[in-house]
């Protein structure tokens, strides 16, 4: 009785003129605890915090790798990215021959576009790719740039300009993708914009300092840029008409580029925000979600209340029994891993790590723990030509360099910059921030086993060939990245 009444409510729900629309809104390098409705005291997220109050907030949404192209690449296809192959890289390519929900939603007659920074960066061509999947680019409409880190990309404007040439009564998927929060930020603009560096909440992993807390202040800033451009795309669609039958999506690729967040995976570079608004398919709007999930899983998401087929390649699972608030089987964890980001080491290799993070509990297995994994402190084999070069350059990257003997900083450079061994475990409960690996502590012998087995049998079944054997290229794919002069060429792969 139960699958004939979904059946109904389906065909009812997903008939042709009916199909609902999908705008999806993602930052660039945004943490889950910097948005209002997440609980951060300074900035400003209106329209997050909007999407949160009238559709479902997610307390445990993960991206699949803390690092640019990658992290879109599972999006795009709703798969983990050592199941991509070259796409497992920044800087590389996305094979064709891995389905992405955007294109097959224009194949089934969805208007597709995007603006800003879509599938990015790399080259497609290499991969066999002539446009970027997420559609057709709007990039016409120009702002003036409030301070220097930010571009002039009128984001909204854009959609605006999309919307303008979908035909009426066809459904449409839009990707509005912000360059913001990327580095780098103009010095001194969060407190231009009237912001109180005493206000700043600073993670325990950064010195607690002036210089940090006006880092934090600048990053803020591009936050509240990107939920500007969010606003005004959702007064598009009231304006059109189309708000109520429109899947908004809120997120962001990854966390904040700092030290021990971006291009790590510990919860500042891989929680990040996710709100999701959409009345006609959200039971008991309002609710906080708080089983695990991974950005990969939109994907499935979107094909399903598209009634579009799932491609057996897509490992992702679909969030419709969230909307309906059906208790969620098997989301009690979520995975994420990193293959080569900058590659800033000797030979342009990556640092490839994968790790399970459940309510109380994250574990990292890292395969090359003799590697640097923030990047070599030698610049000059890093194709960035800077020490650490996984970390972006930042006033709070320079200060723990050039104080990290001093006391008080030490030991959080060392978190930061320094080796690690092959097995982290954190205690959540007691250390929130992952701060004290308790792996190998006869106290937790049985937890560490156990989530070790946990994560070696997704990654089993999933077929990551690190685990189950086959072509292990990563550290051997092209770079399609900028190399400066002083930086290094990718290792020729041994035959």
């Amino acid at each position: 009785m139960l699958a004939v009444v979904f059946l109904l409510f389906s065909n009812s729900l997903m008939s042709a003129e009916n199909r609902p629309n999908i705008l999806f809104c993602i930052s660039d390098d945004q943490s889950y605890a910097h948005t209002g409705a997440n609980g951060d005291p300074v900035v400003q997220t209106p329209a997050f915090d909007r999407v949160a109050r009238e559709g479902l907030r997610f307390t445990h949404a993960f991206c699949d790798a803390p690092t640019c192209g990658p992290s879109r690449s599972a999006i795009l296809t709703g798969q983990h990215i050592w199941r991509l192959e070259e796409a497992g890289n920044i800087h590389s390519t996305l094979p064709a021959k891995f389905a992405t929900y955007t294109e097959l939603l224009a194949d089934a007659g969805y208007s597709v576009g995007y603006t800003g920074k879509g599938w990015s960066p790399g080259q497609l061509e290499p991969g066999g790719r002539k446009a970027n999947p997420t559609g057709q680019r709007f990039n016409r409409q120009r702002l003036k740039s409030p301070f220097s880190g930010i571009r002039v990309t009128d984001y909204a404007g854009d959609f605006q300009d999309f919307m303008n040439q979908v035909p009426q009564n066809r459904p449409f998927c839009f990707w509005l993708g912000t360059s913001e929060p990327h580095r780098g930020y103009q010095e001194g603009s969060g407190k231009l914009t009237g912001k109180d560096p005493a206000k700043a909440v600073v993670p325990p992993i950064f010195p607690d300092n002036d210089i940090v807390r006006n880092d934090i202040l600048d990053y803020l800033v591009e936050v509240e840029h990107f939920d500007l451009m969010v606003a005004r795309a959702i007064a598009t669609l009231e304006d059109k008409g189309q708000l109520d039958n429109t899947i908004v999506v809120v997120t962001s690729d990854h966390g904040m580029p700092f030290p021990r967040a971006k291009a790590s995976l510990y919860d500042a570079g891989s929680h990040v925000p996710l709100a999701i608004r959409w009345p006609k398919g959200i039971k008991h709007a309002g609710r906080d979600i708080s089983c695990f999930v991974n950005l990969s899983d939109l994907a499935a998401t979107f094909l399903e209340v598209t009634d579009q087929q799932i491609p057996e390649m897509m490992t992702s699972r679909s969030l419709v029994g969230v909307f309906r608030d059906n208790d969620p089987v098997g989301m009690d964890a979520a995975f994420v891993a990193m293959e080569r980001h900058d590659g800033c080491r000797k030979g342009g290799k990556g640092y490839p790590c994968r790790a399970i993070r459940t309510k109380d509990y994250l574990y990292i297995y890292n395969f090359e723990p003799s590697r640097w994994p923030s990047g070599s402190p030698d610049a000059s084999v890093c194709a960035r030509s800077i020490p650490f070069g996984e970390i972006d350059t930042s006033p709070t990257k320079t200060f723990m360099m050039e104080h990290r003997n001093e006391d008080g900083v030490a030991r959080l450079a060392e978190l930061s910059f320094g080796m690690r061994p092959a097995e982290e475990l954190y205690d959540l409960k007691s250390d929130p921030h992952q701060m004290v690996n308790v792996a190998g502590s006869a106290a937790m012998a049985e937890t560490q086993a156990s989530l070790r087995g946990q994560l070696f049998d997704h990654l089993r079944n999933t077929r990551d060939p690190r685990i189950v054997g086959g072509a292990v290229d990563w550290d051997y794919y092209p770079y399609y990245g900028k190399i400066t002069t002083k930086g290094w060429s990718v290792d020729e792969k041994p035959r």
